[in-house]
Parts: C-alpha cells; sequence; structure tokens
C-alpha cells in the first residue's frame, strides 16, 4: 500500500496544484466576463452557503428572481455581497433588485442596479475559504512555499537514493 501511494502521490500533488492554478490563476486573467473567485465572510446566506465557502461568479446578461448574486457596494464601505434576488423593480425604465440572504427574516433596505452586480453564483465550495484566507497571510504563504519546497526536496532525495541503491546492486 505505501508503495503505490509513493508512485501515485506525485501525480495525486500535480493535480492539486493544476486545481490551484485553474481556481485561482484563471479568474485573475483580464477577461472580459470571466470568473471571478470570492470568500463567503459571513452566514447570511446560509445553509445554501456556508460561512467559509469559496463561490465562484460569473456575469450574465440576465438575472432572475431566486438567483444568487454577489454585488458590490464598496462605496458603501461593506464590499462585495452575496445574496438571493429576492424581487426585481422597474423604476423610469431602471431595473432594480431586491436582495435577501436565506438565514435573513428581511429583504435587504437597499435596491441594487444591474451595475453594482459582480455575478452570479455558479459554484460554492465549503470552507475553502478559510483556507484562502489563511494563505493570504504572511505565516500561511510562508508555510505553503516552505511545504511545497519540502515536498519537491523529498521527491528528489527519494529520486537519488533509488539511483544509488541500483548503482550499489550492479
Amino acid at each position: 500500500m505505501k508503495r503505490k501511494f509513493k508512485k501515485i502521490a506525485p501525480y495525486i500533488f500535480s493535480l492539486f496544484i493544476l486545481i490551484l492554478l485553474f481556481f485561482f490563476v484563471f479568474p485573475l486573467l483580464p477577461i472580459s466576463g470571466n470568473y471571478k473567485l470570492m470568500k463567503v465572510l459571513s452566514g447570511s446566506m446560509e445553509p445554501t452557503i456556508k460561512t467559509g465557502s469559496v463561490i465562484m461568479v460569473k456575469p450574465v446578461e440576465e438575472y432572475k428572481i431566486g438567483d444568487i448574486i454577489t454585488f458590490d457596494l464598496s462605496v458603501s464601505g461593506t464590499g462585495p455581497v452575496t445574496h438571493r434576488i429576492y424581487d426585481i423593480k422597474t423604476r423610469d425604465d431602471v431595473l432594480f433588485y431586491i436582495t435577501k440572504g436565506d438565514a435573513n427574516n428581511a429583504p435587504d433596505m437597499r435596491e441594487i442596479k444591474k451595475e453594482s452586480i459582480v455575478g452570479k453564483t455558479i459554484l460554492s465550495i465549503p470552507f475553502i475559504g478559510y483556507g484562502v484566507d489563511f494563505i493570504q497571510r504572511p505565516i500561511g504563504l510562508t508555510i505553503l512555499i516552505v511545504s511545497l519546497a519540502f515536498g519537491v526536496i523529498v521527491g528528489e532525495i527519494n529520486k537519488i537514493w533509488k539511483e544509488k541503491i541500483k548503482l550499489h546492486e550492479k
């Protein structure tokens, strides 16, 4: 069992790195209408989206009642918020979205214009946000880099050791 794990461990590690690259680098590319990854920091959408989740949002042409959207209220100092569309109103040919967190008793007081919407939530991965938050801190990034370097070093030492054993067997 241990030998099988040693054989597949590099592939698992490589797959993990590729997944990280896809989820964390691809959204950073300056592509119009690109996906964005965001951390959920509050419980207003529980149990649908748990605190500490990472969500993937994508801008879409049309939003409808029931969609979970992320909108940016940075002008009010609160930053991005993820809530469900509760109602849609039209005033002077302008659409306004009324949102509500699933865990909240009442809809939000503010009306959201389409320009403030970052995108519709298309994926939620629970608890990953805690890890992302940790990695974004200096100590977390240091631990990640040291761990990856340690993994590479151990792999190389293992290869050298195997070569040494092969040379002594000849």
